[in-house]
Formats: structure tokens, sequence, C-alpha cells
């Protein structure tokens, strides 16, 4: 995709939702991270519904240790890989509060350090957190990025790198997220919805996938 398309790629997204904000719910930085740990491999709705109540009362790593291991299985068993999700999270909590004094850092490779935390995750708590430019490249903007030709990459961490190379910085910021909620809305998997698509005159998919037919109704007399 050429520059000048890059730009009006971003132009366009940005002008259908002006703010975008994570769909993930959380109440400070050490709550937004235990909500990204678990969304791996699950749903920023079933999250959102086990972790609802989990959030009323534990928003620090001291409280987490203080709820231990099973008692957070309770809370989110019904999350993918909860057993191992549990033993991370406590791990992480246990971590921070001996090496950060109980606050999430506002660095990559500490980040990446905790227990269960990889570059994806420390990449939205950078973003959304603390405000920084990074581009965090889950499966819908892997998706995105190759689909429209806006950046081609054979895995995540070459798609982030041609992401962080190519998007202007009046759109750095909310990159993230306006190509998130693009392959979640719109750009779908297993059938992208090219015919609302604002995108649809600079995206290199082919063929275009039509608008869905409507059903006859046949009237009875």
């Amino acid at each position: 995709m050429k520059r000048d398309d890059v730009f009006e790629f971003y132009r366009r997204l940005a002008e259908l939702d002006p703010s975008p904000e994570t769909e993930l719910q959380y109440v400070n930085p050490y709550t937004l991270l235990v909500a990204v740990a678990l969304s791996a491999q699950a749903t920023d709705v079933s999250v959102n519904k086990a972790t609802r109540r989990l959030f009323e009362t534990v928003t620090t790593p001291e409280a987490m240790v203080a709820l231990g291991e099973e008692g957070l299985k309770e809370h989110i068993k019904t999350i993918g890989l909860f057993n191992m999700k549990a033993k991370n999270v406590i791990a992480l909590s246990q971590k921070l509060i001996a090496e950060h004094g109980g606050e999430v850092p506002e660095d990559r490779a500490a980040l990446e350090a905790l227990p269960g935390v990889g570059r994806k995750t420390a990449n939205v708590v950078l973003n959304v957190a603390f405000g920084h430019d990074t581009i965090a490249v889950d499966t819908h903007i892997f998706r995105v990025s190759n689909r429209t030709g806006l950046a081609s990459g054979k895995d995540v961490l070459a798609v982030e790198l041609k992401l962080e190379k190519v998007t202007p910085q009046p759109f750095r910021s909310h990159a993230h997220h306006w190509l998130i909620l693009h392959g979640r809305y719109v750009c779908k998997a297993r059938k992208p919805e090219c015919w609302r698509c604002v995108e649809v005159d600079l995206c290199a998919y082919r063929p275009k996938t039509p608008a869905p037919k409507t059903s006859a109704v046949k009237s009875q007399a």
C-alpha cells in the first residue's frame, strides 16, 4: 500500500471512531495487565464477564496474592486455560510486589519479564495504560494488515515492525485499537464484510465479498 493510501486508510478509521478504546474492562494499570493476560485465546466479552466481580474487590497485586490461586480460579474458571492463567497472575503479582513495589512498570523489558506476559500483552499495557505508541499485533491486526496490504508479514513481529514503520504519527496512538476493531467487526476472519467497509477501494483483498442476498418473501393470498 502506498504512503498516501496508508494515510487515507487511517484517516477513514479515525473519522468513524475518533477516540477508540479497549473493550476490556479495567480500573487501573494493574487490572488492565491482568485482563490482557487473561484474554489470551479468549474473547474480551468472556474476560469482562469473569473479571467484573473480581475487580470490584481485587485491584492490586497484594489483594490478588491474598485471594490466592484457588480463589482466582473460581472467578475465571469460565475462561480457557484458566488453571495456567491463574498460576501466572498470582506469580506476576508476587513479582510486582517483590521487584516493583506493587506497581506496573512502564517498561517493555520489565513487563515481558513477568510470568505469562509476552510482547503483545506488554504492548497493550504500554499503549492503554501509559500512552505509548505501541501496536500489539493479535489475530485481528495480523489478518487486517496482511489481507488489506497495509503491512504484510509472515509472523506477528514482522507485521508489528512494518506497522510501526508505515503508520503516520497522527494515527500511531490509536492505530492498535482501530485495527483490532476493524478486524473484529468488519474485516472478519471467515467472511470479511467488504460491502460495508470504508477501506474497500484501498484494500488489496480479492475478490471482494458481496453483500448478502435478502430472501424474497412470498405473499400469500
